[in-house]
């Protein structure tokens, strides 16, 4: 979406459909979970095929659930959406002198002029799409041409969780034990610092700042899960 504002031209990004948030969710929660599942059973020192049948059951499980979770809590809140818009609906076909007193009260509660509160509802009430959108606005906060898609959510979550989860899954796919434990370790850091400052590049915060967040809280997943699997092994063996 383009605005232009005094000669200058702004560009902001569609965030409205969730897939966006699910991609950037998707991501963190993949790398996270994964390297702390992997690192987990490889502080029990296992053979290295059983920390990789984990990580790829973890990639597997993991991202078919977050697509799940993303699928039905977008769709129910895109059903709730709808149905109070349908309330909406039905009150300015029934009662269009009530609904243009209380945008009026909207408007004149926000400073505006009641004689050109007056001439804005009666221009906004001529067409019933946009009485609709605007009334869902103002009430409702709600975009009804922005409710997000179920389905543009869960495969974003899917994809990205996936490829956030096999990031750390890699070394153990070509190499075992300490080296391919250490290797996990960087990669899983560096990914947390690149996601972490990308979030915060889409949000406008600080990338630095964002980047050191992501790494801390999944240095600290994984820094649990590994002690408790190497304390798990030890009392095992």
């Amino acid at each position: 979406m383009v605005v232009h504002t005094h000669g200058a031209v702004h560009q902001h990004r569609d965030v409205r459909s969730g897939g966006a948030r699910a991609a950037v969710f998707g991501m963190s929660d993949g790398l996270v979970t994964n390297v702390s599942l992997i690192l987990g059973v490889a502080g029990a020192h296992p053979a290295a095929s059983v920390v990789r049948l984990t990580g790829l059951a973890g990639l597997v499980a993991g991202a078919f659930s977050m697509a799940a979770g993303e699928y039905v809590s977008m769709q129910a809140q895109r059903e709730l959406l709808q149905r109070e818009l349908d309330v909406e609906r039905q009150s300015l076909r029934r009662a269009p002198e009530a609904e243009r007193r209380e945008l009026k009260a909207i408007y004149v509660k926000r400073g505006v002029d009641p004689d050109l509160a007056t001439e804005l509802v009666a221009e906004v009430m001529r067409d019933p799409e946009v009485a609709l959108e605007t009334h869902a606005r103002e009430e409702l906060g709600v975009d009804p041409k922005a409710l997000g898609s179920p389905w543009q959510a869960a495969i974003s979550s899917f994809v990205t969780f996936s490829i956030g989860a096999f990031l750390p899954l890699i070394p153990w796919l070509f190499a075992s034990g300490t080296a391919a434990t250490l290797a996990s370790v960087v990669i899983g850091a560096v990914a947390a610092l690149i996601v972490g400052g990308a979030l915060g590049l889409f949000t406008g915060r600080s990338p630095l700042r964002s980047a050191f967040r992501q790494l801390g809280v999944a240095a600290l997943a994984a820094g649990v899960t590994y002690g408790i699997g190497t304390a798990v092994g030890v009392s095992t063996g």
